[in-house]
């Protein structure tokens, strides 16, 4: 879960570099195309998808991507990548409420204290940024709306992915679902390719491939596997780290300086996640093993 959150933590920053040379939908496809390579390899020797369960692939795969990554290029565009980073922090919320809404997965109240002490301090860790630079003030609020909705469609596509993968390999519904993705993607990116310059340089091509192979891959593989592991507030709560990641890899790549607030944000949410998490462990003694 740890290796989790700096993979994805550092997938903002990342975007927000490759975003400096081409545009929002062109770097999202060359996201994917190499994500849709590496998925279906995996299915080799492995159960196929059923042909009924094509249909929610492919809304799967177009809620997650044509919304959910799309919506996350155009507000990372539009915001600095700190702030993007810390919306994007919003997505462990909302797969906590869908979990118990589609999961039928209980939420108790000392999860749901750490929770929230760990949404506090990433609202001190966003302090911290604006004291210091004023990014919050200066973020544009289209690009703040795009992140949000983003967070919502991911945070929906995860959960129903582990609804899926319950009945069907976990390889071939995420490559299926990522290559409809992928195809619903192409008509846009073809038309804003009519309409863009490029400039593709190895860093391009670099952002692309670990957005690609660490983020959308590995990292869809790995947060799969936690989701059945654990319970999705234990999951969640230590998601609450990528903000931590995300902000100081844009401190480095982009110069940013941090704040003292930050220090305090990290604090309360390392102490959100040890509550979350001790939480998740009584609960897991108490269920007889077979």
């Amino acid at each position: 879960m740890l290796l989790l959150a700096v993979m994805w933590g550092l997938s903002i920053p990342i975007t927000k570099y490759g975003l400096q040379f081409v545009p929002p939908l062109t770097l999202t496809a060359m996201r994917f195309a190499i994500a849709v390579l590496l998925l279906f390899l995996c299915t080799i020797g492995k159960p196929t998808l059923a042909l009924r369960a094509l249909p929610r692939a492919a809304a799967l795969g177009v809620l997650g991507i044509g919304v959910g990554q799309v919506a996350q290029a155009f507000g990372i565009q539009g915001t600095t990548a700190s702030v993007g980073t810390i919306i994007s922090a919003t997505i462990p919320i909302f797969v906590v409420v869908f979990a118990a809404l589609r999961l039928g997965q209980r939420v108790t109240g000392r999860q749901q204290l750490g929770l929230l002490a760990a949404f506090a301090g990433i609202g001190l860790v966003a302090l911290g940024r604006d004291q210091a630079t004023g990014a919050v003030a200066a973020s544009d609020v289209a690009g703040a709306f795009w992140m949000l909705l983003s967070a919502v469609a991911i945070a929906f596509y995860y959960v129903w992915s582990v609804e899926l993968t319950r009945e069907y390999d976990t390889a071939a519904v995420a490559a299926w679902s990522t290559l409809f993705g992928f195809l619903a993607l192409m008509p846009w990116c073809a038309w804003e390719l009519s309409h863009s310059e490029l400039h593709l340089t190895a860093g391009v091509f670099a952002a692309a491939a670990y957005l690609g192979v660490a983020v959308s891959v590995a990292g869809l593989f790995l947060w799969l596997y936690i989701l059945k592991t654990v319970s999705a507030p234990v999951a969640a709560s230590v998601q609450y780290l990528q903000p931590v990641f995300g902000i100081a890899a844009a401190a480095v790549m982009f110069g940013d300086t941090l704040g003292i607030l930050f220090s305090a944000g990290v604090v309360l949410i390392l102490f959100g996640l040890a509550l979350a998490v001790a939480t998740g462990r009584k609960a897991e003694e108490a269920v007889p093993h077979e």
